[in-house]
């Protein structure tokens, strides 16, 4: 009688080449699936597309904003740079909510946020105000775009490391902030309060002290980390009807006083880091 049955022993391990090649098919597989990683050829949920489309939505608006510049309608092109920032958190919220969170998603949204917080307002901004100073404007306008693409690149590296101890906040302005503040020049011009364009050099430098703070280690308000007391909840609500008020009336000057009280918000952030190394 033979010393063993095949019939009951273990298939015999493939090769060490056949099994590399089968994992790397593996991996393959895995990066070109669908978002969600489910199999090439299998289905996918409609809402699981939901964050995607949302980015898709911000990334169109960027860049018909850049469009819009270029035939000089600023107040259009604004409007869609504000609208990309405002819907930027609800791909992620969504993605969390839906649990469809993904490799691709996060890249799909990295990409969509330069093009739309870094290359759109720059350009805006320079069409608007500093083509009076071509050279010494685009100058400026690189470096903004430049520090939106570095503060992304930096949030890309750190996505997965532990939040920094303390009350949650940004490290540096975030890219859709700092899209919103690179483009004061356009609110008070917009808002009737000065020419901004009759001053390109002060737009130039403002724009490039905007991607500065982007690339700074500041610490920055974040969502998570405010607080407010039950004492000052029906001040905080009685604002927000003045401030929906104002977006129906006098939008501009809304988009000013937000503008300066973020920068406020920054300074007293520079206060505290250097007192302490949390906000």
């Amino acid at each position: 009688m033979p010393d063993s049955d095949p019939r009951r022993d273990p298939p015999a391990e493939p090769p060490p080449v056949v099994r590399s090649r089968h994992l790397e098919a593996q991996r393959r597989d895995a990066e070109e699936a669908p978002i969600l990683g489910s199999p090439r050829r299998g289905s996918l949920p409609f809402l699981h597309l939901l964050p995607n489309l949302v980015t898709i939505l911000g990334l169109c608006a960027g860049l018909t904003a850049i469009r819009f510049a270029f035939d000089g309608r600023f107040e259009v092109a604004a409007l869609l740079i504000i609208f990309a920032a405002v819907i930027d958190g609800l791909d992620g919220l969504l993605a969390r909510k839906l649990k469809a969170q993904s490799s691709f998603g996060a890249e799909l949204d990295s990409l969509s946020d330069f093009l739309s917080f870094g290359v759109a307002p720059a350009l805006v901004v320079f069409f608007f105000a500093l083509t009076d100073a071509p050279g010494f404007g685009w100058i400026f306008a690189l470096i903004f775009t430049i520090c939106c693409c570095l503060r992304l690149a930096r949030f890309n590296v750190t996505r997965d490391a532990p939040p920094p101890p303390g009350r949650a906040h940004f490290t540096g302005v975030p890219a859709p902030a700092g899209a919103l503040l690179a483009m004061l020049p356009l609110y008070v011009a917009l808002g009737g309060i000065v020419n901004a364009a009759a001053a390109p050099l002060l737009v130039a430098l403002y724009l490039g002290a905007v991607g500065c703070l982007m690339v700074s280690r500041i610490p920055t308000l974040s969502p998570k980390g405010i607080r407010i007391s039950r004492d000052h909840v029906p001040f905080v609500l009685v604002a927000t009807a003045g401030a929906v008020g104002m977006m129906f009336t006098r939008f501009w000057l809304l988009m000013v006083l937000l503008v300066v009280a973020y920068i406020f918000a920054v300074g007293y952030g520079l206060v505290t880091a250097r007192r302490r190394p949390t906000f």
